[in-house]
């Protein structure tokens, strides 16, 4: 166990039970303003930590005697003015008692014989006043001009020894020592604080986290008028990103992992209303105070930490504050084993909830309960996984990701939340047909397996239920897509991801105006969102016919994605319904450039899931801002046109040897079987072919989302791309060939 010297202060209401029984709606505000505007400023500004509160009073540990009298004298001040004007009968009192001593450290509390003639000495005070042992004065003698009283020597209870107890005056000499509240300069965040914990590790190691004490009463609260949203009507908070005080960038993900495990906690909660992840990392390294970052995000309460692992242990500062009236809610200190750090983190959310007097469902309290995994080194793993994914800026980031998901299911293979993860990064290569990653075929099967996994071990995971719906949304499979969705927004009623996809299902299901009501309330979550996000919201708006909205959103989408082709394709397509042509040929010139094979029937067999009449409305924008029907703007003369027992002699027991419109050579062969098989420089695959209605159609297992696909073969009359004899255009390519026998 720890011990240290230590000043206990103890204070409690006087007459509390009967200010209870006269009005104790009264009496618990006031208390609760006391602690919020009294108590917990006055210990920030002398570096003093409010161990525990109870219903009247509180327990505050300092490191120095003279900052413990300090902070009681001027509490009494503040208290005695808050108290002017009213009833002697209604007045709210405390009774102080200060004692130095050697305390026990354990689980954040504080225990030992000095803690409990702290809490005996305060019942000696007068209203209003305040006591101290007589041994504690020999530590201020010379220090302080305050006029001491002797009360005598008395017996406490429980302690063996009489005591000498002391009475400080609140005379004129007190008077004369309040001050008004100081704030110490609020450290910089980023890469220069980085710099600098460099330098100064072994004084952030015995100070870290002091300036949460006394950093925010210089800030001036914001007024309501000023905030970038209304207030939501249930308590809001941001937690802003931990910072890594020890300096080693290895240990960044930890600290990240703390923010985005809090954010994550917290979202949980329905009673909670939580700033996504992205917003918040989205403020950068510029060092903001409590009312930029409230304001920005339109939020009441600001939650923000810092920590710092050295060897196995880690030290976790962290203070929640009121952005209203730039008063700290809470606040706590923690050195612990890195074992310890979800019992930090749970703590840290207990606390929250606590001090938002918020009340939790039985489920909620069974959620909050569960514990990711036991396994520190996979729970590490996953932190870098989510680090790595939190943008999916490229291929290799999804790569990295899945990797670390992968060594912390190799670790932990009940870990649900890193089955969620491969899930989620395998929906996201399968719709968009990363096929460098996977095939489509691939892609799908490692989601839908990782997300039921996830489930099997964790049913209420948020994001396992996500990608569940997207999967069966492209199944066409409607109905249990919004029930997965809605599951997922259920388990996670604050995640902007699970809301924003049940908006996208909702869209392509038909039902436009809870679509939009869903994916303005995911992005009321998170106000400054990434790529992906707002390509998913720019999608959902465009479906649901909110193209001004949609075209907004596209256009501000930062352009790294993976992928940049869907922002081009949705906003030509936007643009042609609001009748803006010129901005849509633009959009349109951008998409080609982008996607040279860019073709109508493409998107007609890509959406094959959507609606019809959903498919009818884009491929009509897509048209108007100048897309084609076939790659290249290819358009075949009927006469020219292979028909029938023409088609199959060509592709029974055949090779075609030529090259794509974009110049790539190309061989392909079919069997008698209806079997073909593909070559080029960078492709070698199989599949099956079928002639039908005088169209060829294939299919590629693992491409294109395993669609089949058909298009027409043309005698190439025009001596295009050489003497090679015909044209196959299909919606995925453009090639002109000459066909051998074997």
């Amino acid at each position: 166990m720890e011990r240290r010297l230590a000043a206990v202060l103890a204070f409690d209401m006087v007459g509390y039970s009967r200010l209870m029984g006269a009005d104790e709606q009264a009496t618990l505000a006031a208390f609760d303003r006391h602690r919020h505007t009294i108590f917990a400023p006055r210990a920030r500004q002398y570096s003093g930590r409010i161990v525990k509160t109870t219903g009247d009073g509180a327990l505050v540990e300092f490191s120095s005697v003279v900052d413990a009298i300090r902070f009681a004298v001027e509490v009494q001040t503040d208290l005695e003015r808050d108290n002017a004007g009213r009833e002697p009968d209604r007045q709210f009192r405390y009774r102080i008692g200060i004692n130095v001593g050697d305390i026990v450290l354990k689980d954040g509390d504080i225990y030992g014989d000095s803690v409990n003639i702290a809490s005996r000495l305060q019942e000696f005070a007068e209203p209003g006043g305040i006591c101290v042992a007589g041994s504690t004065l020999e530590h201020v003698r010379g220090k302080l001009d305050l006029s001491i009283q002797p009360l005598g020597v008395k017996q406490v209870k429980n302690i063996a020894e009489p005591l000498a107890i002391f009475k400080v005056a609140l005379d004129e000499k007190a008077g004369a020592l309040v001050t008004s509240l100081v704030s110490p300069a609020r450290p910089v965040k980023g890469k220069l604080a980085a710099a600098v914990a460099t330098a100064i590790v072994l004084l952030v190691a015995t100070v870290a986290g002091v300036w949460f004490w006394g950093s925010r009463e210089a800030e001036a609260p914001p007024p309501l008028e000023r905030f970038a949203y209304p207030l939501p009507d249930k308590p809001s908070i941001a937690v802003l990103p931990f910072i890594n005080v020890g300096g080693k960038e290895e240990q960044d993900h930890l600290a990240m992992g703390m923010t985005d495990d809090l954010i994550t906690e917290l979202s949980k909660v329905g009673g909670l209303f939580v700033i996504a992840r992205h917003s918040v990392f989205a403020l950068g390294d510029t060092a903001r105070n409590i009312r930029e970052v409230a304001t920005e995000l339109g939020v009441h309460f600001v939650l923000e930490g810092t920590l710092q692992r050295t060897d196995s242990r880690v030290r976790i500062n962290v203070s929640l504050i009121d952005a209203i009236t730039g008063s700290s809610m809470w606040a706590e200190r923690y050195d612990r084993q890195h074992a310890d750090i979800f019992v930090v983190r749970d703590d840290v959310v207990r606390h929250i909830i606590s001090a938002l007097a918020v009340e939790l469902s039985e489920g909620e309290s069974e959620l909050l309960a569960q514990l990711p995994t036991e396994n520190l080194e996979a729970y590490d793993y996953y932190l870098r996984a989510e680090t790595e994914g939190f943008l999916y800026s490229d291929v290799h980031t999804y790569r990295r990701s899945l990797s670390f998901y992968q060594r912390a299911i190799d670790l932990d293979p009940r870990f649900a939340s890193a089955h969620a993860g491969i899930a989620r990064v395998a929906v996201d290569v399968w719709r968009n047909d990363y096929n460098l990653i996977w095939s489509a075929a691939v892609a799908r099967k490692i989601a839908y397996d990782a997300a039921g996994q996830a489930l099997r071990l964790d049913p209420k995971n948020a994001r396992a239920h996500t990608v569940l719906a997207l999967i069966q949304l492209v199944d066409g499979r409607p109905v249990e897509a919004i029930d997965s969705a809605k599951r997922a927004v259920t388990a996670q009623p604050n995640d902007p991801e699970a809301i924003g996809n049940l908006a996208l299902v909702l869209a392509h299901t038909g039902d436009r105006e809870a679509a939009k009501r869903e994916i303005e309330k995911a992005m009321r979550f998170d106000p400054a969102p990434s790529a992906n996000f707002q390509l998913l919201a720019g999608v959902t708006l465009y479906t649901a016919r909110e193209n001004e909205r949609a075209i907004e959103l596209l256009e501000s989408a930062p352009g790294d994605l993976p992928d940049n082709e869907p922002i081009a394709e949705y906003r030509a397509a936007a643009y042609a319904h609001q009748g803006d042509l010129k901005k849509a040929a633009l959009s349109a010139a951008e998409l080609l450039a982008l996607f040279p094979d860019t073709n109508l029937t493409y998107y007609g067999y890509l959406y094959d899931y959507w609606r019809e009449e959903d498919r009818k409305y884009h491929l009509d924008g897509l048209r108007r801002a100048g897309i084609m029907q076939w790659p290249f703007g290819f358009e075949g003369r009927d006469a020219d046109q292979l028909q029938g027992e023409q088609l199959k002699e060509i592709v029974a027991n055949r090779s075609w040897v030529g090259k794509h419109k974009n110049g790539t050579e190309f061989f392909q062969y079919f069997d008698s079987a209806g079997n073909t098989a593909y070559r080029s420089e960078h492709t070698n695959i199989t599949g099956v072919v079928e002639v039908r209605a005088g169209q060829l159609c294939e299919n590629f297992a693992g491409y294109f989302m395993d669609r089949w696909t058909c298009g027409h073969v043309y005698r190439n009359r025009d001596d295009r791309d050489g003497n090679l004899a015909y044209v196959h255009v299909s919606p995925q390519a453009l090639k002109f060939f000459s066909p051998q026998k074997p």
